[in-house]
């Protein structure tokens, strides 16, 4: 099968990475000719240094690079079976090219978008066979990432839902499949990992390298405001204005006045050398205070927030208990499942300090789960 990847930006090209190294000749769409040189000297030094790792060998290096193409018109995609978009996110944009694919294809070809939060479903509305249309949403770097989120919309056909899992697993990738929500199950899960993090520290409750040394603690690879420098702030604040726009302005998802003025003054993280922490060289940043009540505390809040939105999910049948979990382990590296965290800490110790959070600050921001609430009235668990 011949792939389609729309977008020779970083996740374009390693997902044109991954198909190909699996076997695939892809087909990379890309208008603009300076971003296709870069994407193909980028991919010869990726694999270059694969060889030298060997992890692969200099035949198969020349094999993957002969695999790929890169054209610079949509109807040269005809011979595809699968296409999978990731170009920039915005909707009217996305309609536009699948609306435009669609008549170049053959009617078993899947349109796929890597979006990480639009609809799906509005996706697919501009296709007149929107059963084709599905999401297949990897990580970043995708080469290296194993979870891919496999979104249907109420219009995706049982049989493109199966075809696509079947593709992607055979990558050698972990698929869960998740309802056509707001930021799928990672980008909505994750959200206070961020969000209550910026609330403690703009509450001046704590400084960010304590807040990071909190979590990190618990088994965390990065803290929050690590993370945020590591993802790009622009993108994060984009990833959380639009969960909480898609959301109809729920308080749980409310972006802050500090994430959007990182953004703002350029302070983008590693890539702009400045964002919660400097990079630059002979920078010297704070050291976290070791204060191991104060880092109780922290980890409380947040863990306890990150628990709420998977019991919500879960209730909400936005995923299986066990995509849920999968997920967060393999999608951004926690250390375990958050349900599995409930049981460990008491599911009525996570209500509790939601609710007594929420009676506190009187915001809806904290309101816990009603999942938490029956399972702590009960006295159960996820896990048995």
């Amino acid at each position: 099968m011949t792939i389609g990847v729309l977008g020779a930006g970083s996740m374009g090209s390693g997902i044109a990475q991954v198909a190909a190294s699996n076997g695939h000749k892809v087909l990379i769409y890309e208008n603009n000719e300076s971003a296709a040189q870069k994407a193909k000297a980028g991919l010869e030094k990726i694999l270059g240094r694969l060889v030298e790792k060997t992890n692969i060998s200099e035949a198969e290096k020349s094999e993957i690079i002969a695999r790929i193409k890169y054209v610079s018109g949509l109807n040269e995609m005809a011979e595809c079976g699968l296409i999978i978009e990731a170009i920039i996110e915005n909707l009217d944009v996305k309609k536009t090219v699948f609306s435009t694919l669609e008549e170049i294809v053959g009617d078993s070809c899947i349109l796929a978008s890597n979006t990480s939060s639009l609809s799906i479903a509005s996706i697919g509305s501009a296709c007149k066979k929107a059963e084709r249309v599905v999401g297949i949403h990897f990580f970043n770097p995708a080469p290296l990432m194993p979870l891919v989120e496999i979104i249907p919309s109420l219009n995706t056909s049982g049989e493109v839902l199966e075809n696509a899992r079947v593709i992607i697993d055979s990558w050698g990738k972990k698929t869960v499949v998740v309802k056509d929500t707001p930021g799928f199950i990672v980008n909505r899960l994750a959200r206070p990992f961020y969000g209550e993090a910026i609330r403690i520290y703009e509450e001046g409750l704590a400084d960010m390298p304590t807040i990071d040394q909190a979590m990190k603690d618990k088994g965390f690879k990065m803290g929050p405001f690590e993370l945020m420098d590591y993802i790009g702030n622009d993108i994060n604040y984009t990833v959380t204005e639009t969960v909480f726009r898609e959301f109809f302005y729920d308080p749980r998802y409310k972006p802050s006045f500090t994430q959007k003025r990182m953004m703002e003054s350029g302070r983008l993280g590693r890539k702009s050398g400045k964002g919660y922490y400097d990079y630059s060289e002979n920078a010297v940043n704070p050291k976290p205070l070791e204060d191991e009540g104060l880092k109780k505390m922290i980890f409380d809040r947040i863990i306890c927030l990150l628990i709420n939105e998977a019991a919500d999910a879960l209730y909400l049948n936005i995923a299986s208990k066990e995509d849920l979990e999968t997920a967060m382990i393999k999608g951004v590296n926690y250390p375990k499942g958050l349900l599995a965290w409930a049981d460990e800490l008491g599911v009525s110790h996570v209500y509790s300090t939601l609710k007594n959070l929420q009676e506190g600050y009187g915001e809806d921001r904290y309101r816990p789960s009603i999942l938490l609430k029956k399972m702590a009235d009960q006295g159960s668990a996820f896990y048995n």
